[in-house]
């Protein structure tokens, strides 16, 4: 057998990692459209910059963020509760404090017992308004913040770099398993050329 055959699946499989190298690389580059004759050429995310803005800037608000389960999730009686504690620091606080600073009069009728009550009436209030008030809050906030619009502007208005630097953070292992995979599959279709080579002669 030739000795050259042997360097058939070391090409092969070069020429399999180099090919899904550069492959990789027009995702992103030439950053520019570049013409070559008759051809333009510009890197697929840079192209589609406008596309995917769009796209992500639909996605994040109609699939992943909904006002409508943020609500949900705030005016939950769980997480109401939660708060609780602390609004009831400032009423108490109010009562004692502030109320008295403002009507000093007043706070010479107010005994504890009447604070005491009057904090009793005014948390079971509280918690039947803040989920009507956070329910208004988030319908008033909805009309006025265009989620799709926010993204979509905010993705288009990066740089390609920047762009990059992003995908490449997320998918750097997902990159690399391509470039090796274009390799071994070049190396294995290398092996196949020189055993049908052996073979036929």
């Amino acid at each position: 057998m030739n000795n050259w055959l042997l360097l058939i699946p070391l090409i092969s499989a070069f020429i399999g990692w180099f090919t899904n190298w550069v492959a990789i690389k027009m995702l992103f580059h030439p950053k520019e459209p570049k013409k070559f004759m008759f051809i333009t050429f510009q890197g697929v995310f840079p192209k589609r910059q406008r596309q995917f803005a769009e796209k992500l800037g639909k996605l994040v608000s109609t699939e992943l963020l909904s006002f409508r389960e943020i609500e949900e999730k705030i005016v939950n009686p769980d997480n109401i509760k939660k708060s609780m504690p602390f609004v009831e620091s400032k009423v108490d606080d109010f009562l004692r404090n502030k109320l008295s600073d403002a009507f000093p009069i007043i706070s010479m009728f107010i005994g504890e017992s009447t604070i005491n009550q009057l904090k009793t009436v005014f948390m079971a209030e509280l918690e039947v308004i803040f989920p009507e008030m956070i329910a208004a809050y988030m319908k008033n906030l909805e009309s006025q913040l265009d989620l799709e619009k926010m993204v979509t502007e905010k993705v288009y208005g990066f740089s390609s770099d920047k762009m990059e630097a992003i995908l490449n953070q997320i998918m750097t292992k997902e990159f690399k398993f391509i470039e090796v995979i274009g390799g071994v599959l070049g190396f294995i279709i290398g092996i196949l050329q020189v055993l049908i080579t052996v073979l036929t002669n």
